[in-house]
């Protein structure tokens, strides 16, 4: 289940985000602080373009996805889980987590499309959208921390996802 994330969920987040394994798979890998954990929210929660959502799994909050460009012909997302609280069911959850998403994306934001930067060496995610029907539209170059890395990215479309590409 996906529910808007609240005040009370910030810390949560940050948890989360600051695991190591999400760390390394993402494009800011530093340790996020409290202060620029709440200037993100503080910038995020009052953006009608954007939006945070937690991800529940048995009725536990276990994962965030985030959605940036909403109202626009391509609504970005980026979504991690509770790498360390889930265990053994972090790839179940990871799965579920990308498909309502998705449908999220499309039902309730109504996108017209949806994409995501991924970085190429993080194959778990690239195969997981694969699976789903998202299509690699190109690849580029990006610095994360001082270095060059290969990003890729994927888009899939209202139409593909409800015409049965899922």
């Amino acid at each position: 289940m996906l529910r808007p994330a609240t005040e009370a969920d910030l810390e949560s987040i940050r948890r989360w985000r600051n695991h190591p394994k999400v760390r390394r798979a993402s494009f800011t890998t530093h340790e996020i602080g409290p202060e620029e954990h709440r200037a993100w929210w503080n910038a995020v929660s009052g953006d009608p373009a954007r939006r945070v959502l937690v991800y529940e799994r048995a009725g536990e909050p276990a994962g965030v996805v985030v959605f940036t460009g909403i109202g626009s012909e391509l609504v970005e997302w980026s979504k991690y889980v509770d790498v360390a609280g889930l265990g053994d069911q972090r790839a179940a959850a990871w799965a579920d987590l990308e498909h309502e998403a998705i449908a999220y994306a499309f039902d309730v934001l109504g996108a017209p499309r949806i994409g995501a930067a991924t970085l190429a060496a993080n194959t778990p995610v690239l195969s997981l959208h694969e699976q789903v029907g998202f299509t690699e539209v190109r690849r580029f170059t990006r610095e994360v921390d001082g270095q060059p890395r290969e990003v890729v990215w994927n888009e899939l479309s209202a139409a593909d996802w409800k015409g049965g590409g899922a």
